[in-house]
């Protein structure tokens, strides 16, 4: 379903995904205009799919989830049975945050956070390298977190 979005609708997103636990009354006092209305925008909105769904973002380093690597996947074929393969069993990992199809000589790029080193052995040995459709496996482990954001550039973009 599409949906034409106003400036008062780009707002509203903006705001939720800037903090998805404000009310309806707040954001309509952010963006000046009464409750009802607002309320209205937001539920035709969430109802078009533009909003996923509303989470909680955790402190990773907090739990102790200290380790994050970008890992570039090749497979060992490109046969249709191969990709579905891997995705399906990516998916079921918890450890996986973010999976890609990427163009160039690798075929999938995977973001995992894990405790630390030693747990992330454990899954590449016990769990990633037991899938017999990935053909090599290169690990580039994050040193130092500049940004990471989930706010989508909407107020630049539309």
């Amino acid at each position: 379903m599409s949906i034409e979005l106003s400036k008062q609708d780009i707002a509203i997103l903006d705001l939720l995904q800037s903090d998805a636990s404000l009310s309806s009354s707040q954001i309509a006092e952010k963006i000046n205009l009464s409750q009802s209305p607002c309320w209205r925008r937001i539920n035709r909105i969430e109802k078009s799919g533009l909003i996923k769904k509303r989470v909680a973002l955790l402190d990773r380093s907090a739990l102790g989830m200290e380790l994050v690597i970008f890992a570039s996947v090749k497979l060992t074929s490109a046969a249709r049975q191969n990709l579905d393969a891997f995705e399906a069993d990516i998916v079921r990992h918890t450890e996986v945050q973010e999976c890609y199809t990427i163009a160039g000589i690798w075929d999938y790029m995977i973001k995992i956070v894990t405790r630390d080193i030693r747990h992330y052995e454990s899954f590449v040995r016990n769990t990633l390298t037991v899938n017999a459709a990935i053909a090599e496996l290169n690990s580039h482990i994050a040193v130092t977190e500049i940004k990471n954001s989930t706010e989508l550039p909407i107020q630049t973009q539309m």
